[in-house]
């Protein structure tokens, strides 16, 4: 053909379409472009390129009329004229004045270039061996492929973090809405719990609503607040629960172990979601209390590893425990001994117990075996259990706050 013509037969002509017809190339990549890999990419990146869902049928019923999978390469004959009347056949009879609306959107945002004959209408027609055809030019897709692939993984990625963050302020309000409970337990007096029980409360109504990046952003930053808010006061009060002196063997505990059992509370839920959420500030400076002359304690351990949770939550959860024991449990070796009393009613081997103790640690086997109590009626077998939660804490897989903070839950809901 002599002639490339560039206006649309009784259409107007503005300058995109001018700007679509000037970028078309000459020569086309020699490997060419899978045209449904193509339709892929462009179907992600639609919005980008000012497209709807329903124009992507439209080109996806255009495409089909092309024979070959792969675009370019040695074919230069991308130009498909099929009639309105056979597309709308392909797209399930949509009407052709709907059809004609979406392709024009296909023109005008470059996706399709449109070769109008003389009189409009779409054929094919040989000059010897030449071949002319007017129709749809489908040679965007394959010069433009690289663009759309960049659009479309620019969405993906966005999606990506939108998805994250989303999971993100899930779990944060999850853990204030726990958090405003077990602070109202410990500490009626104040009525900041309702606020911030209030506040998840909301928090949950407006994830319901189709929400924007900025929008999550903002809600983040008050819930990351609010928890900052919320740790600052249970956090005394968690140390305060155990005694003077079991915070001076704090220190000692520290040397083999540098995750104490007062270790964030927030980063605990964190890992009991499964999502790695947003790290928060770190935790607060507790006061150490010398007053060794407390004859009421046990002396320090030196190889007991501490659970990641407060011994006034892990009661506040697990409260089954306390009515196998004489007295009240203020301290951790207290806790063991309660755990050592239960262990053979639950019909925990010896052996089962010891390779818990071993590998967790007594006082993190404690932990443990109190969570198992409060759901023991849900549990085949106690031992056996126990036993897998040992082989994951051997391989550093396993930590007891998860269990805890889902009884808190459990208690909440």
């Amino acid at each position: 053909m002599d002639y490339t013509p560039v206006s649309p037969f009784r259409r107007t002509l503005d300058a995109v379409i001018l700007k679509h017809q000037a970028r078309t190339p000459t020569e086309l990549p020699p490997s060419g472009v899978n045209k449904w890999e193509a339709l892929r990419e462009l179907s992600a990146a639609r919005e980008a390129f000012g497209l709807t869902d329903r124009d992507m049928t439209v080109l996806q019923a255009l495409v089909s009329f092309h024979q070959a999978t792969i675009l370019g390469g040695n074919d230069t004959d991308l130009v498909v004229h099929p009639s309105n009347k056979s597309i709308c056949e392909r797209l399930n009879g949509m009407p052709a004045s709907t059809m004609r609306r979406h392709l024009g959107r296909l023109v005008h945002a470059g996706v399709v270039i449109r070769r109008d004959s003389p009189n409009g209408k779409r054929y094919a027609r040989r000059f010897g061996e030449e071949k002319v055809v007017y129709g749809f030019d489908l040679t965007p897709l394959v010069a433009r492929f690289e663009e759309f692939c960049e659009a479309a993984e620019t969405v993906r990625s966005e999606a990506e973090a939108f998805k994250r963050l989303r999971e993100a302020v899930s779990l944060m309000r999850r853990d204030l809405a726990a958090l405003s409970v077990y602070g109202e337990e410990i500490r009626p007096d104040l009525t900041i719990w309702t606020q911030m029980s209030d506040l998840a409360a909301l928090t949950a109504r407006e994830l319901r609503r189709k929400l924007q990046l900025s929008d999550l952003e903002k809600i983040e930053t008050v819930l990351r607040d609010a928890l900052d808010r919320a740790r600052n006061i249970l956090e005394p009060v968690g140390t305060e629960n155990m005694s003077t002196n079991e915070s001076q063997d704090e220190q000692h505990y520290q040397n083999s172990n540098k995750d104490s059992y007062d270790s964030e509370l927030s980063q605990e839920l964190a890992k009991g979601g499964g999502v790695s959420a947003p790290a928060l500030p770190d935790r607060l400076t507790r006061a150490k209390d010398d007053d060794s002359d407390n004859e009421e304690l046990a002396p320090p351990e030196p190889d007991i590893r501490m659970p990641n949770l407060p011994l006034g939550l892990v009661l506040r959860s697990c409260r089954e425990i306390l009515t196998y024991f004489d007295g009240p449990i203020r301290h951790w070796h207290e806790f063991v001994r309660a755990a050592e009393m239960v262990r053979p009613m639950m019909g925990i081997s010896p052996s089962a117990w010891d390779e818990a103790k071993r590998h967790m640690g007594p006082v993190e086997a404690a932990v443990v075996l109190a969570a198992m109590l409060e759901r023991v009626n849900d549990i085949r077998s106690p031992g056996g259990y126990l036993r897998s939660l040992s082989a994951k804490a051997e391989m550093g897989e396993f930590s007891s706050g998860p269990m805890v903070m889902a009884l808190m839950r459990r208690e909440a809901a």
